[in-house]
C-alpha cells in the first residue's frame, strides 16, 4: 500500500509513465473529458513529474473542446464528443497547444446517464499523436463494463496512462 491519494495500481502505473517518459527525456500532456483530470493527477502523484507532464486541458463540456483545444463544431455535431475523431482532434489541440512530445486524450460516456444505444455507458475513446512522427494519431474506442462511474472513470484512466508509456 502506497497510501497516495489514488489506488496503487493506477499510482504504480503514473510512476511507470513519469520514471519511462522522463528517461527518454519525453514530455506529455492530457486531454480530458470523462477522466475529468485523473490522468494529470495521477501523474502529478509521483514525485518527478514535473519533468514529464507539460500540461492537462480538462475539457469536459463541446464548448470547452472547441474553444481550449480547437475540436471543431462539424466534427462534434458530425460525430459527438465521444467518438474517435473528437478524440483526434482533441489529442492534436492539445499537442499544438503544449511544448509535450506526446498527447493524449479521453472522451466518454461515464454514466449513469446520458448513454445511447450506439454509445451506451462505458463507452470510452482514446486518442495519441506523437509529434513530428508523421504518423497518423491512433485511436480506439473502447467499452467498460458499466458497473458504476468511477469504475469506468477508474479504467479509462488506466488506458490513457497506458497509452503514455513509450
Amino acid at each position: 500500500m502506497t497510501g497516495g491519494l489514488l489506488p496503487d495500481d493506477i499510482e504504480t502505473l503514473a510512476r511507470r509513465v513519469v520514471e519511462e517518459n522522463a528517461a527518454l527525456g519525453r514530455k506529455v500532456t492530457v486531454a480530458e473529458s470523462c477522466t475529468g483530470g485523473l490522468v494529470a493527477a495521477a501523474l502529478t502523484e509521483i514525485p518527478g513529474s514535473s519533468a514529464v507532464l507539460d500540461r492537462g486541458f480538462v475539457t469536459y463540456s463541446n464548448e470547452a473542446k472547441m474553444e481550449c483545444l480547437d475540436v471543431s463544431l462539424e466534427i462534434i455535431e458530425t460525430f459527438g464528443a465521444v467518438s474517435i475523431a473528437c478524440a483526434w482532434a482533441m489529442a492534436k489541440g492539445a499537442l499544438d497547444r503544449s511544448h509535450a512530445d506526446v498527447a493524449v486524450a479521453i472522451s466518454g460516456v461515464a454514466g449513469p446517464g446520458g448513454g445511447t444505444d450506439l454509445k451506451p455507458v462505458g463507452t470510452v475513446v482514446f486518442a495519441r499523436v506523437v509529434r513530428g512522427d508523421g504518423v497518423e494519431p491512433e485511436g480506439e474506442l473502447k467499452r467498460f463494463e458499466p458497473t458504476s462511474r468511477a469504475d469506468i472513470r477508474r479504467e479509462a484512466t488506466i488506458c490513457a496512462l497506458e497509452l503514455l508509456l513509450p
